[in-house]
């Protein structure tokens, strides 16, 4: 019934935004009743093949001289200009291309479509892939759900290209938040992607274009055009959870661009890997990609493997110049050996050999299975833009691995247990967004209105390892913890055995004004109505909840000069008591309300050239609303725990000069506990939260053939657990490339991980679970058309 009561004014707004009064009344300036929308121009950038071309910049330049208008395409190659009447001369200018220009004559009201084909600018021979496109985006959808410049945007992002994802020659998306400022990897168990964002760890926040995707499974970069770390609680676009903040990948897709090309690549510990990337346009109106992976390694770590393979075909139809239709397949298989690293002794990493196994390798795995279909229908009705994306995914993962335990004081035995551990869950979800451009008098508004519907159904069981079939533990020697004892496993009676059924309905408003030239306002509203049922197999309960989240956002934009923006934002997110997978909702969970997280951020972006970005922002994350014992009575649950994290991040990202690009930032956290919660003190540092982080990746073009890389990571000691009483030590990693242009479009690169072969400790799931990192590796890749 909230939800009901909550779209009925939404859908008013929006109602209201496209009657004949929103944009054709005629009033005064000043009058305080709604303009008109003036004339519009609608244009297309494009290539010579017709492909569009995002983020190309256009500028109307009034012909009598003063202040003109400026917009970036989006990535359709699609922009809209507001124009007052009179002449101008439009002008479109992209990399890699020849400005184009057009002269323009504009009435009082109306509008105009035009497309502006831009030619390829001529290069020589020498020019090669090692001067990839760039690592800088200018515009994006995710943080507003419209085509806004990632300056404009009042919030931290940073964007990881699929040209410094080819560079570093990155698999994971933990290579990949290596060089994002505020993020650390997890370790997961060594079974998933699991992320710390401003010391909230979460491992479902993550999203594929915009939409769901949290099941728990280590996801590849094959298919990927960037990945996207959007920082800070935005449940207005994203939903329940991301409390921290989320990662989206945005997959490449069909265009009618023709392009054949494949990489391979090799190196230590017997890693083999090849990639292809297949787009061809069918006909004019319809193209065809596919892109597909197969990777068989090996790791410094004894015994340790993975084979993994994927395929994504998707297919294009332009229907017309207004209306697109995008689909898309992908299937994906991981298969390698669970691995759950080394213990910790006398608060501090075990000093055993980094490659030593605990546990069995040979009855250690991890399985992923995952199959996604995705349609996507994009529309053009007149100043009306609606987008629809549904995504459709089947997965099925599991585990079963040994656990390290405690050292004994003589250091001469480790504990180890073992468990399995599988799920699977049908995620279905559809969002649709209509997004209307009006005029107030002199303010303009980029109104959306949309809606969000799912379903997802979750099926987990886990069973306890028996060694020798009756005992839960077992007491390796430390020196050669590697162990052949037979185990046995089956369920114990904690174990989970459930099922489970969430339905999510959503609805939305946003809206962008542009007050003037100097000041842009976003705000914003979404509720959800998150339902779950919980069965238990074993004890055949049902549980129950639903919560209605009311989820705010607002940002202000001040604009000095064009490329300078200095903004400021307060946003709110939730996450149910059943947690971001489900898996803690038990009769005394069942009646506690979601968890609050709450951030303000100020901050500041310059684009100092047009293809160098500088950012900074300062930020206060409040968690409240944590569970707690009562101090009274420890029988019972309250919510009066909570938890801070104070933050400074700055970034910088793009050329420096013609030959030289930079990537990274620098990141300050101090995150803590605020109020004593059920797993920690007040006081208690949040685990795996280093105060300090700095990451700075530079390629250099030393020669029109050959270019080299050089980066540095570092971090400052961190805690392993909640309960501080393991340290991790701080580490500075160097990691090093050389690329050599053979011809126009094939390239061979060399990437050296640990130049100097430190020995450091990347993450851990506990005291006890401990990941070290990769000594020295070597790894060589050829990249060539087909």
């Amino acid at each position: 019934m909230l939800l009901r009561r909550l779209l009925l004014p939404l859908a008013a707004l929006f109602l209201l935004a496209l009657s004949p009064r929103a944009t054709l009344a005629q009033s005064q300036p000043g009058s305080g009743e709604v303009q008109p929308l003036r004339f519009s121009l609608h244009g297309h950038a494009l290539d010579p093949t017709r492909a569009p071309i995002a983020g190309a910049r256009v500028t109307a330049v009034p012909e009598g001289g003063g202040a003109g208008s400026s917009v970036l395409s989006d990535q359709n190659g699609d922009f809209t200009l507001v124009l007052n009447p009179g002449r101008y001369t439009i002008a479109v200018i992209a990399d890699g291309f020849v400005a184009a220009s057009q002269a323009l004559s504009v009435p009082q009201t109306g509008s105009a479509s035009r497309a502006f084909v831009l030619q390829v600018a001529g290069v020589r021979e020498t020019v090669n892939v090692s001067a990839p496109a760039g690592y800088q985006v200018p515009v994006i959808t995710s943080g507003t759900k419209t085509p806004t410049p990632l300056r404009d945007v009042p919030q931290s992002v940073t964007v990881v290209t699929k040209e410094l994802i080819q560079d570093q020659l990155m698999l994971s998306l933990a290579d990949v938040v290596r060089y994002v400022p505020g993020i650390t990897a997890h370790q997961g168990e060594n079974n998933r992607d699991q992320v710390i964002i401003r010391g909230n760890n979460s491992s479902a926040d993550f999203f594929l274009d915009g939409v769901r995707d949290d099941v728990q499974h280590y996801r590849d970069l094959y298919n990927l055009e960037r990945v996207e770390a959007l920082k800070g609680p935005n449940a207005m676009i994203f939903g329940r959870g991301g409390g921290g903040g989320v990662i989206n990948r945005v997959s490449k897709e069909a265009g009618f661009m023709p392009l054949r090309e494949f990489t391979l690549s090799g190196g230590a510990f017997s890693s083999k890997r090849f990639a292809t990337d297949l787009n061809t346009p069918l006909s004019d109106i319809v193209a065809f990609r596919v892109n597909a992976m197969y990777e068989h390694s090996g790791s410094f770590r004894q015994s340790v493997t993975l084979e993994r393979y994927g395929v994504n075909p998707t297919l294009t139809i332009a229907l017309s110049p207004r209306t697109k239709i995008g689909l898309g397949y992908e299937h994906f298989r991981d298969h390698r050996v669970a691995d759950r690293g080394i213990p910790s002794f006398q608060g501090r990493p075990a000093d055993t050999d980094i490659s030593t196994y605990f546990g069995n390798p040979g009855d250690s795995h991890v399985r992923a299975r995952v199959d996604l279909g995705s349609a996507t229908i994009e529309h053009q009705a007149g100043h009306v833009s609606i987008h629809n994306r549904t995504l459709l995914g089947d997965y099925e993962r599991g585990y079963q691995n040994f656990v390290p335990g405690a050292v004994n004081v003589e250091k001469t035995r480790v504990a180890l247990s073992a468990y399995n551990n599988d799920t699977q869950r049908l995620n279905v979800f559809n969002q649709t967004d209509v997004t209307v451009a009006v005029s107030s008098g002199r303010i303009r508004h980029t109104l959306v209105a949309g809606a969000e519907v799912g379903r997802q159904l979750t099926d987990n069981v886990r069973n306890t390892g028996y060694f020798n079939n009756i005992a839960t533990s077992m007491l390796a020697p430390y020196a050669s913890p590697t162990t052949s004892t037979p185990v046995t496993f089956r369920q114990s009676a904690t174990d989970a055995d459930n099922h489970l059924r969430t339905n999510v309905a959503a609805a939305y408003g946003q809206d962008q004004l542009e007050l003037s030239r100097f000041v842009q306002v976003l705000t914003g509203l979404r509720v959800d109505a998150f339902d779950l049922r919980f069965h238990n197999n074993r004890t055949g309960d049902d549980l129950g909840r639903i919560d209605h989240l009311v989820s705010p956002r607002a940002g202000i934009v001040i604009k000095p000069a064009i490329p300078l923006s200095i903004y400021g934002s307060h946003t709110v997110s939730y996450l149910p008591s059943s947690g971001d997978q489900f898996s803690s909702l038990t009769t005394i969970t069942e009646q506690v309300k979601p968890e609050k997280f709450s951030s303000y951020e100020l901050g500041a972006k310059w684009d100092i050239e047009r293809n160098l970005s500088l950012t900074s922002a300062v930020y206060r994350l409040d968690r409240t609303h944590t569970r707690a014992t009562d101090p009274t009575d420890p029988t019972r649950i309250v919510q009066t725990g909570s938890q801070r994290t104070n933050g400074y991040e700055l970034g910088l990202n793009g050329r420096m000069t013609p030959v030289w690009q930079i990537a990274g930032g620098y990141a300050y956290q101090d995150a803590f506990v605020t109020s004593a919660t059920a797993a920690a003190r007040a006081g208690a540092h949040v685990a795996q939260v280093p105060h300090h982080t700095l990451s700075l990746w530079n390629t250099y073009q030393v020669h029109p053939k050959v270019g080299a890389g050089l980066g540095i990571v570092h971090r400052t000691d961190m805690y392993a657990a909640i309960d501080n009483t393991v340290t991790l030590p701080g580490y500075a990693d160097v990691d090093a490339a050389v690329y050599v242009s053979l011809t126009k479009r094939m390239r061979l690169q060399a990437n050296v991980e640990n130049l100097f072969d430190r020995t450091y400790y990347v993450n851990a799931d506990s005291n006890t679970n401990i990941s070290p990192g990769s000594p020295r590796a070597l790894r060589v890749a050829l990249t060539a058309p087909f």
